[in-house]
């Protein structure tokens, strides 16, 4: 297969590197397709990755592909590639269930804008994938459908909310998934699971006919196995959307274009004094050390950034995230409580209480970090990096244990700020499972991050590591 390695199975080749073969005809969209189905047949009665497997469709779309690739109507790299959607992202004729007894037979009459796009792309669309119910919170015992586990380690989680495209991409079911991120939720899971996860600009990406958690907060993004790989999916699903309030008329890069330039002379803030203040767990305060290294050592300048009152912003930002949750579900809460689960009731209900005065003074809060972040970007400071989780992973009966406690670290910042945030893999953590680093920029910075992304990733090789035993 050109471009790949003789010893990287078919289905850990990058979505570059299939594209490309895809392309030249060396490889049949329908073959690549029923491989994917397979490793799904066999993994995921452990790993519980997709509620909905849309095979048939799959194999049909694939054939459609591949017909038009030999009449010479290639779309681009990600036609004919099976790619996975989380079930939050409306798909015509196929349930979107957002893992809730609420919604758990719905099937909307029309696509979400970023299924639209990949479709016009030549993607394949696999199935929709696990998550927390409607986004939020974390795993629990009364949940509808089994919870997503990580492929590295199946007692542990595999990150919150876009849980199940997390596990999907790293198990090789599927070469690229949707996630959505209004707290984390893209990576965080692309942390804990040895990915890459990009949580666009905000406005970048259309949220139209994507379940809402927090309006005001929510993004939609890639995640994929390299940084390469994941500019190529952003490619296809950004541009303005006038379907979506939400959405900014913003030009559309390539995403592509930097990546391969160095980063000689790069100032890249490190927010040391709040990292100082959590209780980060040694594993992840050492690779994390590492990394800094390594940037270093590609050329960047690491400098320490103040960010006053970034702790309670963070619980302010949190507050904000519940209160827009509690708006939108407050009716069926009332009338059709027990169609959600304990822990959502429980997170989301705690709205209930809160005063206007809390709510702006929450916002103030809100708007301050934006500030001191557009200051921190006016001043030359490149991009900012951080821990995409600065905890050990936590087991699965950790979180069933205790489903409504969510430990807040910096990756919340930048749903705050509507900054575009990278995660990618950095080692991993005392139990074995990855860990990720994060790289934040100002508004509309992606190709720039994927330059750094694409830099560190090149020089650390974390991105080649897959799980094992039974994944191989």
């Amino acid at each position: 297969m050109p471009g790949a390695s003789i010893a990287t199975p078919l289905h850990y080749c990058t979505l570059a590197e299939i594209a490309e073969s895809v392309r030249a005809g060396v490889l049949s969209p329908v073959h690549l397709t029923r491989e994917c189905l397979d490793r799904i047949e066999a993994l995921d009665g452990r790993l519980h990755a997709f509620i909905t497997v849309t095979a048939g469709q799959a194999v049909e779309d694939a054939a459609i592909a591949e017909r038009e690739i030999r009449a010479g109507k290639y779309r681009g790299p990600l036609h004919g590639i099976p790619i996975a959607l989380k079930d939050i992202v409306w798909t015509r004729g196929i349930r979107t269930t957002a893992h809730s007894r609420m919604l758990q037979d719905w099937v909307p009459g029309e696509n979400a804008t970023v299924y639209e796009k990949l479709r016009a792309a030549g993607a394949v669309l696999l199935g929709k994938t696990s998550l927390h119910e409607f986004a939020y919170g974390n795993p629990v015992r009364d949940e509808p459908f089994p919870a997503a586990r990580n492929p590295w380690n199946t007692d542990y989680a595999p990150g919150r909310s876009s849980s199940g495209s997390g596990a999907a991409v790293a198990a090789g079911m599927c070469f690229g998934a949707i996630g959505t991120d209004t707290g984390g939720s893209i990576r965080h899971p692309a942390a804990v699971c040895g990915i890459v996860g990009m949580k666009p600009t905000y406005g970048r990406v259309s949220s139209f006919g994507i379940i809402p958690l927090a309006a005001e907060f929510d993004h939609a993004g890639p995640m994929t196995r390299t940084v390469r790989d994941n500019a190529l999916m952003l490619q296809a699903i950004a541009g303005y959307d006038a379907q979506d309030p939400t959405s900014v008329e913003q030009p559309v890069p390539e995403f592509s274009a930097e990546i391969g330039r160095d980063l000689r002379g790069m100032r890249i803030g490190v927010p040391r004094s709040f990292l100082e203040s959590l209780p980060m767990d040694a594993s992840i305060a050492g690779v994390f050390g590492e990394a800094l290294r390594v940037l270093s050592d590609l050329g960047a300048q690491i400098e320490a950034i103040e960010v006053d009152g970034l702790g309670p912003a963070l619980q302010a930002g949190a507050m904000l995230v519940v209160n827009h949750a509690y708006q939108y579900h407050r009716d069926n809460l009332v009338l059709h409580p027990e169609k959600y689960g304990k822990a959502f009731r429980e997170r989301v209900l705690r709205a209930a209480t809160f005063t206007d005065g809390q709510l702006s003074s929450a916002n103030e809060a809100r708007l301050r970090l934006c500030a001191q972040f557009r200051a921190i970007f006016a001043s030359g400071v490149a991009a900012v990096v951080s821990p995409a989780k600065e905890f050990d992973a936590e087991t699965m009966q950790t979180l069933y244990d205790d489903p409504v406690d969510v430990r807040a670290g910096t990756i919340r910042i930048h749903n705050l700020t509507g900054s575009p945030a990278l995660a990618l893999p950095m080692g991993f953590d005392s139990k074995g499972i990855p860990a990720g680093i994060q790289i934040a920029g100002p508004h509309w910075s992606e190709p720039l991050l994927y330059r750094l992304g694409a830099a560190y990733e090149s020089a650390t090789g974390w991105t080649d590591h897959h799980p094992q035993g039974v994944f191989r």
